[in-house]
């Protein structure tokens, strides 16, 4: 899992850095450390980089004293589409994509990929265990619910099923999780109480991705039919199978429930709702955080008028979801998407190889022409290149240059365009071989190396190895329909307003 992060204060916001560092091999481990989390008191050193190698970093001489984040979390969560926090990179936005990127990761470190295992396609771990089981137990937050989704649909090579006959479930998947921040010393640090979405992606692209059909269909949340996502993604949200108890409620339906509960549950606090995911899972993050907005779950009626929940995207490696019409109301309901990319992976330049955003008349050929593939991304894009990283191979892995902890390590060694790649927090670069093989040999980590102990088999008092019985997961919670049909009679309401 990866390791802890550490908030660090290094710079101002107006200070432009230009670190660059030089690894020399060595043969010591970075050992891990608790974070050091700072939400009030200023704090003012250098920064350091830390990883199973040592460095010789060079410092720009004008440190100052770098905000909390609580003090500007709204600009971290992009109010201002974080203008002016990119180029060079925010040292408290880098850290917040990092740790949003973790949880994303979390998704699959808890996932059970082994096609022998009866629990294939379900976590691994009880929701009141899950990150205590990935070693994340001092982040503050607590899974809420799980996520789950039929895996009857045209995505076929995207879920993990069990050669087994005897399974946990001949239908659903785990998609993720629904969390919140409920440890005080968290909350004060964020400056509100968050509550966080992690979709599941893959680990490997080559295989779903070649599942997508580029056919757009209306989203048919809203009323403006001319708003349309790609069908695959449609579907995964959507579709439901009344036979399992898991996918009795969609995806879409257990999400809405959800954060419908959550909100109303805390809606005397400053809120924040924060949706990852990595690959495919991007493209769920974006299709959710669009629904909740509109929906309007995240508006509250208040003495003073209505408050608006501000509902942020952070995504890795995602494609693009829907068409232009798509984008704009993604813009007009004030969702904000903050997109990571390794502008060497595939995966963000489709669907739309051939109409996207960078075609100068799409707007002309989406509305009168009515061309059926025509798409768009959605928010800020931050470029990262993982060619720019002296630890990488240079090597042309597809795979890898789509993996999630790869990206992780190119953020936190990223400070701007044109500048020297550096790292500046404590993420152990073993963690990029976690699940690919693109580390440099001299490295001495191994390819792929991130398993269960055993593949989790454990040794009986009769001495024989064994795959331990789980405790079986809860499906839904008991008032998810009673949510989803406050859900609805909110919308019947605000729609018989108009």
């Amino acid at each position: 899992m990866a390791s802890s992060l550490a908030f660090f204060h290094v710079l101002s916001l107006r200070t432009t850095p230009s670190p660059s560092c030089k690894p020399s091999l060595t043969n010591s481990l970075f050992i891990r450390t608790k974070p050091v989390f700072q939400s009030k008191k200023r704090v003012s050193f250098l920064p350091r980089c830390a990883s199973i190698t040592s460095f010789r970093p060079t410092i720009a001489d004008d440190q100052t004293e770098e905000e909390a984040l609580s003090e500007f979390w709204r600009e971290i969560q992009g109010c201002n589409n974080w203008e002016g926090l990119l180029d060079p990179l925010n040292p408290v936005l880098r850290n917040e994509i990092i740790r949003y990127g973790e949880l994303a990761q979390a998704c699959y470190d808890a996932f059970d990929f082994d096609p022998f295992s009866k629990y294939c396609g379900t976590c691994k771990y009880l929701g009141s265990h899950f990150f205590e089981k990935l070693d994340m137990e001092d982040r503050g937050y607590q899974i809420s619910r799980y996520l789950y989704a039929t895996s009857n649909i045209n995505l076929p090579n995207f879920f993990q099923k069990s050669k087994m006959s005897n399974v946990w479930s001949q239908h659903a998947n785990w998609m993720g999780y629904v969390a919140v921040a409920t440890d005080p010393d968290e909350i004060d640090r964020l400056g509100r109480r968050d509550i966080v979405v992690a979709w599941r992606g893959t680990v490997t692209y080559l295989e779903w991705i070649h599942d997508l059909k580029d056919i757009l269909r209306p989203a048919s949340f809203g009323e403006d039919p001319n708003i349309k996502i790609e069908s695959g993604f449609f579907d995964l949200y959507t579709e439901k199978e009344h036979k399992c108890n898991y996918c009795a409620f969609s995806a879409r339906e257990q999400i809405l429930a959800e954060i419908k509960r959550l909100v109303e549950r805390y809606k005397g606090e400053d809120l924040s709702i924060t949706i990852t995911g990595h690959s495919l899972g991007a493209a769920l993050a974006l299709i959710s955080a669009y629904d909740l907005a509109e929906m309007k779950l995240n508006v509250l009626d208040g003495e003073d008028g209505e408050r608006k929940i501000p509902i942020t995207v952070y995504s890795f490696s995602g494609p693009r979801v829907g068409n232009l019409k798509f984008k704009e109301r993604c813009e007009e309901l004030d969702v904000k998407v903050l997109r990571v990319i390794n502008v060497h992976d595939k995966v963000p330049m489709v669907p739309g190889i051939i109409t996207n955003e960078k075609f100068q008349y799409q707007k002309y050929v989406e509305e009168l022409i009515k061309f059926p593939w025509s798409y768009a991304h959605v928010g800020v894009e931050l470029a990262l290149d993982h060619t720019h990283s002296p630890f990488l191979k240079g090597v042309n892995d597809l795979g890898a240059q789509h993996n999630l902890e790869v990206h992780l390590h190119l953020l936190d060694g990223y400070h701007g365009k044109g500048r020297r790649f550096c790292l500046v927090n404590k993420r152990d670069i073993a963690l990029v071989n976690k699940s690919c093989d693109i580390l440099k040999d001299d490295f001495g980590v191994p390819p792929n190396w991130r398993q269960d102990h055993n593949k989790g088999m454990v040794r009986t008092v009769d001495g024989r190895w064994v795959v331990p019985e789980r405790p079986r997961m809860e499906a839904h919670p008991p008032d998810t329909g009673h949510l989803l049909e406050q859900v609805w009679q909110r919308v019947k309401s605000r729609l018989n307003a108009i």
